[in-house]
């Protein structure tokens, strides 16, 4: 029985709790457990937005009842940033090539207000900003730069629709603040650039560099395990 802290996994934009499979295969021996985000799934009429994401992830650490550590990867950085300071016993939060803002912000403040250019963007005005969804496009160059041909496909495949509430709605708060953090930055990745990782790691108490793409769980699953090991053995600070 491991006398590690309970891994909370909380995947990005797009994706579901599938695209974790090949890295949970590595840690067999832990306490494991994915996030569905409702901001993210097929139906555009049932997306959530940024605080149901952060709902869900608050109640997955909840639901651990001991020490946790949480890992956000992309968009997953930002619930886990609203939610991971209040919610249960978070020893850690782990930012995977993720966005790590701060109280105020929104993943479109992030970038100046402009849709990146690989997504492809439905809004609906219907009175209210954000309203609407987009989803992946170049998903396979873009995300999974340096996955296995055959597998980029099959995720590409199975991606979803992200609601525009998830990327508008502004942090109220974040973990990082009062919780130990580390960044892992992915040094290929092409989706969100290494500078801006960079920059944003800068608020983190450790960094960890990675030579990989975006999507590291399916490139380089042992890897990542190994790297996660080792941060979920670090005892956190005395507060």
């Amino acid at each position: 029985m491991s006398t590690l802290p309970t891994l909370v996994l909380v995947h990005g934009a797009w994706h579901g709790t599938w695209c974790w499979q090949p890295l949970v295969e590595h840690l067999p021996d832990l306490d494991v457990r994915t996030v569905a985000l409702p901001s993210s799934g097929q139906d555009p009429a049932v997306l959530g937005g940024l605080y149901d994401d952060a709902e869900a992830v608050a109640k997955a650490i909840a639901a651990v009842g001991g020490p946790t550590v949480v890992v956000g990867h992309s968009y997953g950085g930002c619930p886990v940033t609203e939610a991971a300071a209040a919610a249960g016993d978070v020893e850690r939060v782990i930012y995977l090539s993720a966005l790590m803002q701060d109280a105020g912000d929104s993943v479109l403040s992030l970038v100046g207000g402009a849709y990146p250019p690989y997504w492809d963007v439905h809004e609906e005005h219907q009175g209210q900003a954000g309203h609407g969804y987009f989803e992946a496009a170049q998903a396979s160059d873009v995300l999974y730069s340096d996955v296995e041909p055959h597998l980029a496909q099959q995720a590409a495949a199975k991606l979803g629709r992200q609601s525009l509430a998830s990327v508008t709605q502004p942090l109220t708060q974040a973990a990082w603040r009062t919780v130990p953090s580390t960044y892992i930055l992915c040094e290929q990745d092409l989706a969100i650039p290494l500078p801006l990782q960079e920059a944003m790691a800068t608020r983190a108490q450790r960094t960890v560099r990675l030579r990989s793409g975006h999507s590291p769980f399916l490139s380089q699953p042992a890897e990542l395990a190994r790297i996660l090991r080792h941060e979920l053995a670090l005892r956190p600070p005395q507060r």
